[in-house]
């Protein structure tokens, strides 16, 4: 299976999102509004933002799996991360929204009792999104998708937020009515969050920016490889779902050609098997001879 198939693969779990946020946002709504219950109306609208991410996931897949041309060398895989870029800022207009809301219920002398039927509503809604989040989960990890990973865990997200609604709901039960916008206020902050937390991944990317500690683990593995004596610059970049590392590595000024091209086939592959990293580039030069083992112990 190709690259571009385990993309394709990809869209099923998208699909099973949208479906199940279109479903699940209009019976919250529903049922939010015909029965009072101002966390139910948030984790509702938390769901509308959930599909147009999901929409934007969706996009971002098809349009990764066009191949690469004259103005795209290295493919369209970061259409996943600026689709999730456009869904970062659609979630968070949506989630102030809900905080505004849910402030003016608290600031309220009086607040509506919702019903009971509410909290089973909420509980239906985590246990629906607790399988979503089990399928895509599994999906992501099989094929190795970062951007249907990132989805799952806004499926588990939304399943929690489902459980808060309902906890707060049932707490209204007894006595404390305050409790539900009080849940609504913190349903429309884990919106916020999680807008926030899309935003900064999806910059840092575009940005170039990459995790250094995963770049130590990188440089450890090309390190082992035999023939390489030193490393003199690694730098990596994520490229969608993939991962992009340029390596120049210092050897033996003393082998042919022939050789130090193995020695760079050989990375390539550790690479690929230990960290599933298939877009290697990888620059030769000869270990000066000031620089040389040798030399140094000589001094």
């Amino acid at each position: 299976m190709t690259q571009y198939d385990d993309i394709k693969q990809g869209e099923k779990g998208a699909w099973v999102s949208i479906a199940a946020y279109i479903a699940l946002s209009a019976l919250k709504l529903g049922a939010g509004y015909w029965f009072v219950s101002g966390a139910l109306v948030a984790d509702g609208y938390n769901n509308l933002t959930d599909i147009v991410a999901s929409v934007a996931v969706l996009i971002g897949l098809r349009i990764s799996q066009k191949p690469p041309d004259k103005d795209h060398p290295y493919g369209h895989f970061r259409a996943e991360t600026i689709a999730a870029l456009i869904a970062s800022f659609i979630m968070a207009s949506v989630g102030l929204q809900v905080l505004i809301s849910a402030v003016r219920s608290i600031i309220a002398a009086e607040h509506a009792m919702p019903n009971l039927i509410t909290a089973w509503v909420a509980l239906f809604s985590a246990a629906c999104m607790g399988v979503v989040y089990w399928f895509n989960s599994r999906l992501a990890k099989r094929i190795q998708n970062q951007a249907l990973m990132a989805a799952a865990k806004d499926n588990l997200s939304d399943a929690l937020v489902s459980v808060g609604a309902a906890v707060g709901i049932i707490g209204a039960q007894f006595g404390m009515p305050w409790l539900d916008p009080i849940a609504a206020f913190a349903v429309g902050v884990i919106i916020c969050k999680t807008a926030w937390g899309i935003f900064y991944s999806s910059t840092h990317a575009l940005t170039d920016g990459f995790d250094e500690k995963e770049l130590k683990t990188f440089r450890s593995t090309i390190a082992k490889t035999k023939g390489v004596i030193s490393i003199k610059d690694i730098k990596a970049r994520v490229h969608g779902s993939n991962v992009l590392v340029d390596v120049i590595i210092q050897v033996d000024p003393e082998l042919s050609l022939i050789e130090s091209h193995q020695i760079c086939d050989d990375i390539e592959r550790r690479l690929g098997r230990k960290h599933n990293i298939m877009g290697v580039h990888v620059h030769v030069e000869p270990l000066e001879e000031a620089e040389s083992p040798s030399n140094s112990t000589m001094n």
